[in-house]
């Protein structure tokens, strides 16, 4: 497969794709992100905006695989859920656009569970259909396969030759403590007053814990609902 990796964050398809194929280019306009990735792959993604990229620039490439994780705050469950007609839905109906011109052989998107029954799903399997691509919904969460971490998450997979659902593996999880630094850094700690305050509503885990709830953006500035938090050994006996 020669892949192109839109929205391309910090090279997750990259890693995903391993010796399957290649990422023949990959776009992010964030410059955090775009930094990560060339600490993860030694490679910087064009920082280009998808939402006006014109068809011949993403055509020269030659690629024959579309794989996209495109942004998920209209479609997540404390998003606005305003799906295409939010802002950050612009680069994905673009994209579709250009698929009408030049469809891929082969495409998978990532996104949130909200995504199914969206009217971005919809788009995406009306152009899917119209170009006669196979296609499957998946869902999947890295509980199932082996990492500590609650993260339900829906794949699109579409293909001109026919698909197979093959069953999901069911790993066992190991302890949180597998993934942790060994040194903890105190500047991660909550102060007091946040955790008298918020203390109710956090979700805490410990190192022997073997599971961990999905984190999104907010997290560290948000307390309820934005992640787990890690209970430190010398907390154990204070709370």
């Amino acid at each position: 497969m020669r892949a192109l990796e839109l929205f391309s964050g910090l090279g997750g398809w990259r890693f995903a794709l391993g010796n399957r194929g290649s990422v023949v280019a990959a776009f992010d306009v964030s410059e955090a992100a775009n930094a990560t990735y060339a600490l993860n792959h030694g490679e910087i993604p064009k920082a280009r905006e998808l939402a006006t990229l014109p068809l011949g620039d993403l055509a020269s490439h030659g690629a024959d695989t579309w794989l996209l994780s495109p942004p998920c705050q209209p479609f997540c469950r404390m998003g606005n859920h305003q799906g295409l007609e939010d802002r950050r839905s612009r680069a994905f109906r673009h994209l579709m656009d250009l698929f009408l011109q030049a469809p891929p052989e082969q495409l998978v998107l990532e996104n949130v569970s909200g995504f199914l029954g969206s009217d971005a799903h919809a788009l995406l399997l009306a152009r899917l259909c119209g170009h006669g691509l196979h296609h499957l919904d998946l869902e999947a969460c890295p509980s199932r396969f082996g990492l500590p971490n609650q993260r339900p998450r829906v794949f699109v997979v579409a293909s001109r030759r026919p698909l197979k659902r093959l069953p999901l593996p069911d790993l066992p999880t190991p302890p949180l403590a597998a993934f942790l630094d060994p040194v903890e850094d105190e500047a991660l700690y909550l102060d007091s007053e946040a955790l008298a305050r918020h203390r109710p509503g956090l979700d805490l885990v410990e190192a022997e814990d073997r599971r961990s709830a999905c984190f999104i953006g907010g997290y560290g500035r948000r307390y309820v609902g934005s992640g787990s938090f890690l209970v430190a050994g010398w907390a154990l006996d204070h709370l």
